[in-house]
């Protein structure tokens, strides 16, 4: 069934995505009327690959995820009201597609937060408060501002709205890359960590009664940092995961998927965060 044409810009934000680019612009190449890519000038075939599928490719040297969303924002040609990102991994369901094609004519809105459907080992992880989790990828580009250098947010100067449909988290590298993309993830958690203990810098994300984001930054702000001793955290928020939010129900995948996110993922970023304590203490 033709699907219907929607009045927006697609930005994809690469680096070596060789292996996920292809399904991504599939998806989306015919249905949006202009599909950018910005890359981070990757050393395998992405490229040649999104500009053979007729997307638009842009270059920026990469520094933080914030920034690189910032520019594609401000600096990227966009020439349509509406924008949407999309990381090369993802793709949008076709009800979704329809949704916001109908929606972005008629609405009052200025921003949507969408749905997102994880998968991991090939499993769609439902529980330990994966799903729905409700992320602002949909907006007016001019009245959009990116905050925060890690597990960066979306902010819309106006009202924003929530769409119904999904859209599909799904990498297809493997676990290996899995692992060195969380490892790099480390520093910048372990980094911020450190600037919020010493600085008690508060997070313009950071609200108790906002969405599902904000609501995230301010117990993290107000009670995981604060109160939650390092090293014993990640065990705490391991057990509300896989046991209270039920994450066992994941299956296997479920199992390898909590036990690495949430429990070692944040045991690292813990003990790297005591690392840069010590040597900052001891200079």
């Amino acid at each position: 069934m033709q699907k219907m044409k929607a009045n927006l810009t697609v930005v994809i934000l690469t680096y070596n995505e060789e292996v996920n680019i292809k399904r991504s612009l599939s998806n989306v190449m015919g249905w949006a009327k202009k599909v950018y890519v910005l890359d981070s000038h990757s050393n395998d075939e992405t490229c040649n690959i999104a500009k053979e599928m007729g997307a638009e490719v842009f270059y920026r040297n990469f520094d933080t995820y914030s920034k690189q969303r910032s520019y594609a924002m401000k600096e990227l040609p966009i020439d349509t009201e509406w924008m949407l990102f999309v990381d090369a991994d993802e793709y949008l369901l076709d009800e979704l597609k329809d949704e916001i094609s109908q929606t972005i004519n008629e609405t009052s809105f200025d921003g949507f937060y969408l749905k997102r459907r994880f998968y991991f080992m090939n499993s769609w992880i439902k529980y330990g408060g994966y799903y729905p989790t409700w992320i602002l990828r949909l907006f007016k580009h001019s009245m959009a501002t990116c905050h925060r250098d890690m597990n960066e947010h979306i902010k819309v100067d106006g009202s924003v709205g929530y769409l119904k449909n999904d859209f599909v988290d799904q990498n297809q590298k493997g676990i290996t890359d899995w692992l060195e993309k969380h490892n790099r993830y480390v520093e910048f958690e372990a980094q911020e960590l450190l600037n919020f203990v010493e600085n008690k810098n508060k997070d313009v994300m950071s609200n108790l009664f906002g969405s599902q984001a904000e609501r995230k930054r301010w117990i993290r702000e107000r009670v995981w940092n604060p109160l939650l001793p390092p090293l014993v955290r990640p065990f705490l928020y391991y057990f509300y995961r896989y046991v209270i939010r039920l994450g066992f129900l994941d299956g296997k995948a479920g199992f390898v998927y909590h036990l690495i996110h949430g429990l070692f993922y944040r045991l690292l970023i813990d003990v790297k965060y005591l690392e840069l304590k010590h040597k900052k203490t001891n200079k």
